[in-house]
């Protein structure tokens, strides 16, 4: 919720979102920005959610979807691909 009364919303250009988060979980968060129309690439992470949660989280446009723990390099190729399939990468 912090991220999207800041002044840096819909300034990312990539999101690592853990499906559960203190006030607005990452799901939320990710419907949030769809309604008000912020096309920013999202990672999740996740050490605890529910195949229905990843599904969720994938139909609804994240990039990837990791379990905790993850390998830094795994991390930064889910962010590389992110960044790379982002609307703003074609122009």
């Amino acid at each position: 919720m912090d991220y999207l009364q800041s002044a840096q919303a819909g300034a990312a250009s990539c999101l690592v979102l853990d499906v559960r988060m203190p006030g607005m979980d990452g799901l939320s968060l990710q419907r949030r920005l769809a309604e008000t129309g912020q096309t920013v690439p999202i990672v999740f992470l996740s050490a605890r959610a529910s195949e229905e949660e990843r599904r969720a989280a994938l139909a609804a446009g994240a990039s990837s979807f990791l379990h905790k723990p993850v390998g830094k390099e795994a991390l930064l190729q889910a962010i590389r691909t992110a960044l790379e399939e982002s609307p703003a990468a074609s122009q």
